[in-house]
């Protein structure tokens, strides 16, 4: 089981998991050009992909769908709810394949359980995939981890998880209005690195290999900050083998195996 971040920010998010033989791709919240780049870039042609999973409906996460489904006619994966929002904006094509969050599917030889999310979206999930040996937890745009979130995401052997603020650099900032800096921090908004933090002691274990940073506001936050909280978390744990990555948005991450 491998994934690789095609992008993660405001500017736009993408992922791509390959697990038993089948390719999935994750959001795709950038240009249909640039996932099909950046696709290439990480050894995949865009048509060999199985599916679409989608976390929401925001722009940043659907943005070159529209174009990416005319080019490449795939599944795509996502609720009712979401699927609705997302095809009143005209997109017409590939195959729709509905699931309600917290339910549970396969794709050939891989699981796929989905849950809910606190986001200011229609029906926002994360996912957890993989098989009976290993998992990859994906949790992007969250504004607060509930326990039930908690508890789908034990016994991962690798997780993306969004980090999109430090609390301090938030506060300090004179660019947002202070709406705006309500809103990140509320509970449909995104998560902070303090609540990150606390995730990652709630769920670390012997086996969790690594965990992958996404969607860092380019204000309100630095890989330094979260990377060194969380380095500091992990070994008062005993987990310091816990590989950390921070995904940027201009270009594709490597290959992250399990």
């Amino acid at each position: 089981m491998r994934f690789a971040v095609l992008g993660s920010g405001s500017g736009g998010n993408a992922a791509v998991v390959e697990c038993g033989g089948l390719r999935l791709m994750i959001d795709a919240g950038l240009s249909a050009k640039q996932l099909s780049a950046r696709l290439q870039s990480v050894g995949i042609d865009p048509k060999s992909l199985d599916g679409i999973l989608l976390t929401h409906e925001h722009g940043d996460h659907v943005r070159g769908l529209k174009v990416f489904l005319k080019q490449n006619p795939i599944p795509v994966y996502t609720t009712p709810a979401t699927a609705r929002v997302v095809r009143e904006t005209g997109i017409d094509g590939g195959t729709w394949k509905f699931f309600e969050a917290g339910q549970a599917f396969t794709l050939g030889g891989i699981s796929v359980e989905t849950f809910a999310i606190q986001h200011d979206a229609v029906d926002p999930v994360g996912f957890v995939l993989g098989d009976q040996s290993r998992r990859l937890g994906f949790l992007s745009d969250a504004g607060f981890v509930t326990r039930s979130m908690t508890e789908r995401l034990r016994g991962l052997a690798g997780l993306f998880v969004e980090a999109n603020y430090d609390e301090g650099l938030l506060e300090a900032d004179t660019k947002r209005p202070w709406s705006i800096k309500q809103r990140i921090s509320s509970r449909h908004g995104h998560l902070s690195n303090t609540q990150v933090t606390e995730l990652i002691r709630e769920i670390s274990h012997p086996a969790l290999g690594r965990v992958v940073l996404g969607h860092l506001s380019s204000d309100c936050n630095t890989p330094d900050i979260i990377l060194n909280r969380l380095r500091a978390c992990l070994g008062e744990l005993g987990h310091g083998h816990v590989g950390l990555h921070c995904a940027g948005q201009h270009e594709p991450s490597d290959w992250f195996d399990f």
